[in-house]
């Protein structure tokens, strides 16, 4: 039941600003394993804000960030990505001048050998294995975004957070990049997805919260969201 599921990720009446405007104003957000959660909103609604404010790189003004139920302050990130918080930033989130084996090498967690590393994630994305040795800044942007979710699929994290994860793909790669988010969740991660375009990520989400211009205007199962309401977000009719 959804009570019962273990939360792992909490937003409490989160207040944050960029520069010496306040984006947030109140945001309340949960996050619970074995579920998808998409965070949706238009241009400017303050989701990168959000991100930042949860994978600790981003002051707080009011509420709090509870990652496992500890508190997230700002500066903390490492600290959330030993405790296993994997974040995937806008941009695909590679070291573009490193080879593709080296980026693999470089974004796994400890404890997974380099031959296990590469077994996997080759083994998942054969289309990278032909690339090993080649400059990551050099694949193309669906190629990039495969390397930024192999070392993900190779060491599962509790909590997977990506931003804008199907920023410039084609429909073909987008449907392969939720096919893995997908098969995070059946291994028990929670993933939340920040995406300005809905279709892609309602397929896989359970739980989604609309935000607009710093508020969240809606949060529920995906089941009981209406195109009317989406529309709305959307075109604006919901803003404050």
């Amino acid at each position: 039941m959804a009570d019962m599921a273990t939360l792992l990720l909490q937003a409490r009446g989160v207040r944050a600003c960029y520069e010496s405007v306040e984006v947030l104003h109140g945001v309340d957000l949960r996050i619970e394993e074995h579920s998808v959660t998409a965070v949706l909103g238009p241009n400017g609604a303050g989701k990168s804000t959000l991100l930042s404010v949860l994978a600790g790189l981003n002051h707080l003004s009011a509420g709090e960030v509870l990652f496992d139920g500890k508190p997230v302050k700002a500066g903390t990130g490492h600290s959330l990505v030993r405790a296993g918080l994997c974040l995937i930033p806008e941009g695909k989130g590679i070291f573009p001048n490193l080879s593709v084996q080296e980026n693999l090498w470089m974004m796994t967690h400890r404890g997974t050998s380099r031959r296990q590393v590469e077994e996997r994630a080759f083994g998942r994305f054969p289309q990278l294995s032909s690339r090993r040795s080649q400059a990551a800044g050099t694949l193309s942007g669906g190629e990039q975004q495969m390397l930024a979710l192999a070392p993900v699929l190779v060491s599962p994290p509790p909590i997977v957070v990506a931003d804008e994860p199907t920023l410039g793909l084609a429909p073909r790669v987008i449907s392969a990049v939720m096919e893995v988010f997908e098969e995070l969740r059946d291994h028990g991660t929670a993933i939340l997805l920040v995406e300005e375009k809905a279709r892609d990520v309602l397929e896989i989400a359970e739980r989604v919260a609309f935000l607009d211009l710093g508020h969240i205007v809606w949060s529920g199962p995906r089941r009981d969201i209406d195109d009317e309401r989406l529309v709305a977000t959307y075109l604006g009719a919901s803003r404050h």
